[in-house]
């Protein structure tokens, strides 16, 4: 197991709180709270040893040009696709956009 962070810059704290995935499905579950202003902090806690270049990559890509919510996210990783995490991490931020 290894543990990741990463911060990125964004704008106010979002409202809401979202849970999203599942990792006991061999996927992930993203967890979305609100952070603090103007810091967008992911840590991430993978079974998979070395892929730090990997989620800094998959994340530069999501939130460049973007600035997303304060927000502090916890994704627990059971070996999920890129794809995936996106997917995890976009309906995350859908279901905070509802409260």
């Amino acid at each position: 197991m290894e543990t990741l962070s990463f911060e990125f810059p964004a704008g106010q704290p979002s409202k809401g709180r979202a849970l999203v995935g599942c990792v006991g499905s061999g996927d992930l579950e993203v967890l979305l709270e609100p952070g603090q202003p103007g810091t967008l902090s992911i840590q991430v806690v993978t079974s998979v040893n070395g892929s730090s270049a990997r989620w800094e990559n998959l994340f530069a890509r999501m939130f460049d040009g973007q600035n997303p919510p304060a927000m502090s996210i916890d994704i627990h990783d059971f070996g999920a696709t890129p794809g995936v995490v996106r997917l995890r991490l976009e309906q995350g931020f859908e279901e905070i956009g509802h409260d």
